[in-house]
């Protein structure tokens, strides 16, 4: 059920909320930290810097830095299931307050430049400590850039930002031109310039907070929850469970947003102005027309079930989900769902190519292999990482394949491919007929790619 409310309410809510912290001593911040206080007392420009004690963890640490990362209890689905439900009803400050609360240092607030400034005051109103990061694609609007500034003067911070890898940008463009994406998709630019440098980000934080909302987009996102396990990405320690996703303003309208960004006078994109929406990289953003959703002004030359750029794929709807928000099962067990891992880098095998796989002893070149379910949401989590992986070795003389292992072949993949659950990734050497199980819950490229290099 969404959340409506007034804005005088919202205003009352977080003014009387922040209200509560003013007999605090005021604390002072760092590079992508801020401690928000009462701008009346206290002068942004009188905060010194440099003077925290407490230990930041970046968002990526320097290679000459980086250290085993201690071993932390997993985060329990069951748990956050009940805190969201708990939270339903609550106002995006007290969630914001409780996400802040939990986490501290080890979660920040993913700003992409347009409402996200809701969020930045939000948490400036709990009186908490917070951190920010954005994805700088390369490709945003001028508009954008003169926001993030913007931003960074109001609330005394400095963004932490995450860049795509310049050598796959390079190669992307030198391969395709720059705007491919209008001939074959969006999804490709996307993963290089946004999801795998989120990923990057995700890996130093045990939470990260958004800016999504059930109603921007109905088609994909009306079920997202206040608070959940991230389905699609892994965080400090890796593996399921690693990383924390809040959702404060899921249940808010759209309009509610915009009527407290504009009681709080808080900077926003001059672009809103000029009819824009949603708004993204520049050669993929648009105004909409009076009567259009939002949704309308992204990658508009595209059928709308594509809305999405995979950051956050794990929240989106299938639309061959039924009422009761389950999938449609068929007869032999299998999910009538579009197939994922879904690249020319990676080999469908079949039951009768699979076979021949263990068959041999002397194989021409070693084999990766993951046996999936595309219903199964721990295997849609790690498609992005499969398939970078498989980008990674597409010429080192592995191959990457993947075998469907639910249905019919189920009972197939348990008696001879060591199938426990799913998914289980697979790796045939050379010169044994032995698959070797993949055995850690980590499946990050980096992971992935360790586990190969070290049998290859």
């Amino acid at each position: 059920m969404a959340l409506a409310f007034s804005s005088s309410a919202v205003i009352h809510g977080s003014l009387s909320s922040s209200s509560s912290y003013e007999q605090q001593q005021p604390k002072v911040s760092q590079m992508g930290i801020t401690q928000p206080m009462d701008r009346s007392r206290i002068p942004l420009k009188a905060v010194n810097f440099t003077q925290r004690s407490l230990a930041m963890k970046p968002l990526v640490p320097l290679a000459a830095t980086i250290v085993a990362p201690e071993v932390e209890e997993k985060a329990e689905a069951d748990d956050y299931e009940k805190l969201a439900k708990e939270l339903t009803n609550a106002s995006p400050l007290k969630i914001m307050d409780k996400a802040l609360e939990k986490f501290g240092s080890e979660i920040a607030i993913a700003f992409s430049g347009a409402e996200d400034v809701a969020l930045l005051e939000y948490a400036r109103l709990t009186g908490r400590p917070f951190r920010v990061f954005s994805l700088d694609t390369g490709r945003l609007n001028p508009e954008t850039y003169q926001l993030f500034d913007a931003v960074e003067k109001h609330y005394g911070i400095r963004i932490e930002y995450m860049f795509p890898d310049a050598v796959e940008v390079q190669a992307l463009v030198r391969n395709k031109g720059l705007y491919s994406f209008y001939e074959d998709g969006h999804q490709e630019c996307c993963r290089i310039r946004k999801v795998r440098p989120l990923r990057r980000a995700l890996k130093g934080l045990r939470a990260w907070i958004t800016g999504q909302r059930k109603d921007q987009s109905p088609g994909t996102r009306s079920e997202i929850p206040i608070v959940q396990i991230d389905p699609s990405f892994e965080g400090l320690g890796g593996g399921v469970g690693s990383l924390v996703k809040w959702n404060p303003v899921a249940n808010v309208d759209g309009n509610d947003i915009w009527n407290f960004l504009r009681a709080m006078n808080v900077p926003v994109n001059s672009l809103h102005s000029q009819g824009y929406v949603s708004i993204g990289c520049e050669p993929c953003t648009r105004a909409v027309l009076p009567g259009q959703h939002e949704r309308e002004g992204r990658w508009w030359w595209e059928d709308s079930k594509a809305k999405e750029c995979g950051l956050h794929k794990g929240n989106i709807k299938d639309e061959s989900m039924n009422g009761n928000g389950n999938d449609t099962v068929h007869a032999n067990g299998s999910a009538a769902l579009a197939d994922i891992f879904d690249t020319n880098d990676i080999v469908s095998l079949s039951r009768p190519g699979i076979e021949n796989l263990l068959k041999l002893e002397n194989r021409r070149e070693p084999w990766i292999v993951v046996l999936y379910a595309p219903w199964c949401r721990f295997c849609q989590a790690m498609e992005g990482s499969y398939v970078e992986l498989a980008e990674k070795l597409a010429s080192s003389g592995v191959k990457v394949a993947k075998f469907r292992g639910d249905g019919e072949q189920k009972t197939f993949a348990q008696e001879e491919l060591q199938l426990g659950s799913f998914p289980t990734i697979l790796f045939f050497p050379r010169h044994s007929s032995q698959p070797i199980k993949y055995p850690s819950e980590k499946r990050d490229v980096d992971s992935l790619l360790a586990f190969v290099n070290a049998l290859r």
